[in-house]
């Protein structure tokens, strides 16, 4: 059986993991422009405040990349599965898509960058 101390033991453990997901969270920071990438090359850099649709082209042809309320998406692309359409809306800074057939990435870019396991 529980006792009372138990209780206040997991309610603890409640608090921490939901101030540690909070806290996670929070450190993505605004983005303020999107760096298109040809084969790792970056060739332009957008800025997210205005809307508007960019067209890159790639080996297998041309990658439509739509900017609409500081948000970015990569809207068609010949790629054979559509990963990175499916990817959707990026909204944080760090956030990126990869159409890899079509050599074609996009990347939000602003003055905080969010940390991955590839900063460590």
């Amino acid at each position: 059986m529980f006792k009372a101390g138990d209780y206040l033991v997991l309610l603890a453990l409640c608090v921490l993991l939901l101030a540690a997901f909070l806290q996670l969270s929070r450190h993505a920071g605004e983005a303020d422009s999107v760096i298109v990438r040809q084969n790792g090359t970056e060739t332009i850099r957008l800025p997210l405040r205005l809307n508007r649709r960019h067209i890159a082209r790639g080996p297998l042809g041309l990658t439509e990349i739509e900017i609409h309320d500081g948000k970015a998406r990569i809207r068609s692309d010949p790629s054979p599965r559509q990963y990175c359409v499916q990817q959707g809306w990026l909204r944080h800074s760090g956030d990126i898509a990869v159409c890899l057939p079509n050599r074609i990435s996009i990347e939000l870019a602003g003055p905080q960058q969010a940390h991955d396991s590839l900063a460590y």
